[in-house]
């Protein structure tokens, strides 16, 4: 397999509709391919994320009709669900300070570069303030402090659920893009689907309560009619803004 370069990648990677069923694709470079989603850009890297990879054809006949019988997912010969944990920011702090302690061994606070101490406090103290909530209270509670700190001085102003929702969920857009251009890279084809019951999908895989579906991703190798047409964009000029 010739592996394609980034720009090459990114030119061949089109939303596939239809898939090959006679040409099928190798469950372990997807699997590869899902590791470098992970290596993705993500807030405060904190990797509120997880990645369901769904060979099980059984776990696909119940997934298409949830996303209402699409050719994309009717198709497909595998599937990846793109999950967000915003529930799990705790462990992620943890796993984030222990790795710090490997980078910085423990040492009295006298002893500590500023470095180490602002590495070690923002996920002791700032992440904890950022994520931490109940029933939307406390975030409303931080909204309001931070705006009025913001009437004398730039602040971080996104400290509502509803705002580190949206964070995770672009972080996870992001592992996203990571799949979709390593998959092409490879010479597979994938289509991300918004078109879902993403509770019902929930059910399916069996999430806990806080699990967010981010985006359902059909793989495999496409049919020329599996692409509908000619790439469409907005002229660049039109959307670029050099400042």
């Amino acid at each position: 397999m010739i592996e394609k370069t980034v720009f090459e990648a990114i030119e061949y990677r089109r939303s596939v509709r239809v898939y090959d069923d006679e040409k099928k694709i190798d469950s372990s470079v997807v699997k590869e391919c899902i590791e470098y989603a992970t290596m993705a850009p993500n807030s405060s890297n904190m990797q509120l994320w997880e990645f369901y990879h769904i060979t099980s054809n059984d776990t696909i006949k119940k997934i298409i009709p949830l996303c209402f019988n699409q050719n994309a997912a009717k198709t497909a010969e595998q599937l990846v669900v793109i999950v967000t944990r915003k529930d799990l920011w705790k462990k992620r702090v943890n796993a984030n300070l222990n790795y710090l302690d490997t980078v910085y061994p423990p040492k009295a606070d006298k002893e500590q570069s500023s470095r180490e101490k602002f590495a070690k406090n923002y996920y002791k103290k700032l992440i904890p303030f950022t994520y931490a909530d109940f029933l939307g209270i406390f975030g409303l509670l931080k909204y309001i402090i931070i705006s009025i700190i913001g009437l004398f001085k730039p602040i971080y102003r996104e400290v509502r659920n509803k705002d580190m929702r949206v964070v995770v969920h672009k972080s996870a857009a992001l592992a996203a893009q990571n799949f979709m251009l390593s998959m092409a890279s490879k010479g597979y084809d994938t289509c991300p689907m918004e078109g879902s019951d993403t509770w019902r999908v929930k059910k399916v895989l069996d999430l806990p309560i806080g699990a967010d579906i981010n985006m359902i991703i059909s793989c495999g190798i496409r049919k020329p009619e599996g692409v509908y047409g000619k790439r469409f964009r907005i002229p660049f000029e039109e959307v670029y803004k050099e400042i």
